[in-house]
């Protein structure tokens, strides 16, 4: 056995043990089997302790600060999103798609898809889509006929395309920092991967449970969204608008006019501030920390991750793990990339793509001559499904929560056949990357 490989297997055990045994967050977990690891791998080195410990210090700075753009653009973003939900924005657009497209179920079921997605899009977190607009639209789902456990699994599968379609995927900009590819160009391939994914989805799982759809029964429980909307009328929807004007004018007309990006952060948070004024009161002494607390367990595991990989990329382990990949035979690397980083996944989306999607896609977008942006989408999504997999099933146990379905295998089974379908459209889009470049970019 290697020493790469025995500082591997002591970082994988001390995280598991506090992940698993000690109950431990993630993102502690990740700090402990990072210092562990550290520890191990420098003093079987031969460095003096001392020198270990400063350098261990120093490098889970540097690692913690590592995604630090990330962390700013997900708490920004949850500020915007419990805007828009104290607001009554939500409550007013789930009121509206209703009663415009009741007579169209199949329509009406694409778009509160495409809400339950919305907080993912703007966030990177299947977690912020789940208890957000996904908590918001179980009711409304339950209404219009699914049972309980069909709910929760379009809204957990909602989440996990919500946290990979543009414009903000985390698990994108996690393996773009391990390859130092700059974040450009993955809205044509993210939409590839995730809209006809998501309208799939939600027809095959939720339109066969839709049953003669009868507008006048619904209303006494949509009262409370109605009276919103009637209250504050138009003005209640101008945060959504300013977010899209401000998205498109610095994401896409700012560079031809030589004006610089503010960023996402300074986006949403110029949005949220508007929706304080566009709907019903707010306190902003409550909102904005009842937000960032929300979005806290996923700032903590991305900080736990960057220390996690700062520490494998020191050690050598990372390396080993990437020359572990291209070892594999080449028929089976696809095999390995859909199973292993699900997998491992369970722990950390995050992780497993800075872990094992590195170097995958390292092999498809550079050693196999690859689209690298289109790689990195795919892999990505197929990452995403790490937020399903038992113990940690983030967008799973949530969406049972807002369901009110205890097993949360129930749902996890009923998302089988679309999770496998994700994987073979994620993993063929993968291998043919170049065709879907041409496709995407012309």
């Amino acid at each position: 056995m290697t020493p790469y490989m025995i500082t591997f297997f002591v970082m994988v055990g001390v995280f598991m043990i506090g992940c698993f045994a000690l109950k431990w967050p993630v993102g502690v977990s990740m700090l402990a089997a990072a210092v562990c690891g550290a520890l191990e791998g420098m003093l079987a080195h031969g460095t003096s302790f001392m020198q270990t410990l400063t350098d261990t210090g120093r490098m889970l700075v540097e690692g913690e600060f590592g995604y630090v753009d990330t962390i700013l653009t997900i708490a920004t973003a949850m500020i915007f999103m419990k805007v828009i939900e104290d607001s009554g924005a939500l409550d007013a657009l789930s009121s509206l798609l209703i009663e415009k497209f009741h007579k169209v179920p199949a329509v009406l079921l694409i778009l509160i898809m495409f809400i339950i997605m919305f907080p993912g899009m703007i966030t990177g977190s299947s977690t912020a889509a789940v208890l957000s607009a996904g908590s918001i639209m179980a009711p409304v789902l339950i209404l219009l006929g699914l049972d309980n456990v069909t709910a929760g699994s379009v809204i957990a599968m909602g989440g996990i395309l919500g946290m990979i379609a543009p414009p903000v995927n985390t698990a994108a900009l996690v393996i773009c920092a391990g390859i130092d590819v700059p974040y450009v160009g993955f809205t044509g391939p993210l939409l590839l991967l995730t809209l006809p994914l998501a309208i799939l989805f939600v027809l095959m799982l939720g339109l066969p449970k839709v049953k003669n759809l009868d507008y006048e029964k619904l209303k006494p429980a949509l009262e409370k969204q109605n009276a919103t909307r009637k209250e504050y009328g138009v003005k209640i929807y101008i945060p959504f608008f300013v977010l899209l004007v401000l998205m498109i004018f610095f994401k896409v007309i700012a560079q031809k006019v030589g004006v610089e990006d503010v960023g996402m952060p300074v986006i949403f948070l110029v949005s949220a501030l508007v929706g304080m004024f566009t709907g019903r009161k707010i306190n902003p002494l409550k909102t904005v920390p009842a937000a960032v607390r929300t979005a806290t367990p996923v700032m903590a595991i991305l900080m736990g991750v960057g220390m996690f990989i700062e520490i494998m990329t020191a050690t050598g382990v990372r390396g080993f793990i990437v020359m572990t990949c291209l070892q594999i035979p080449e028929a089976l690397w696809i095999v390995a990339c859909c199973i292993s980083i699900p997998l491992f996944g369970a722990v950390s989306s995050f992780g497993a793509c800075s872990v094992l999607g590195v170097p995958f896609a390292y092999i498809y977008g550079t050693y196999l001559g690859g689209n690298v942006v289109v790689c990195l989408a795919a892999i990505s999504l197929i990452a995403a499904v790490g937020d399903m997999m038992p113990p940690t099933a983030l967008a799973g146990l949530f969406a049972a929560q807002v369901t009110g379905v205890k097993q949360y295998t129930k749902i996890l089974k009923k998302c089988i056949i679309p999770i496998l379908i994700l994987l073979v459209w994620a993993g063929f889009i993968l291998v043919k990357s170049k065709t879907f470049a041409w496709s995407v970019f012309g």
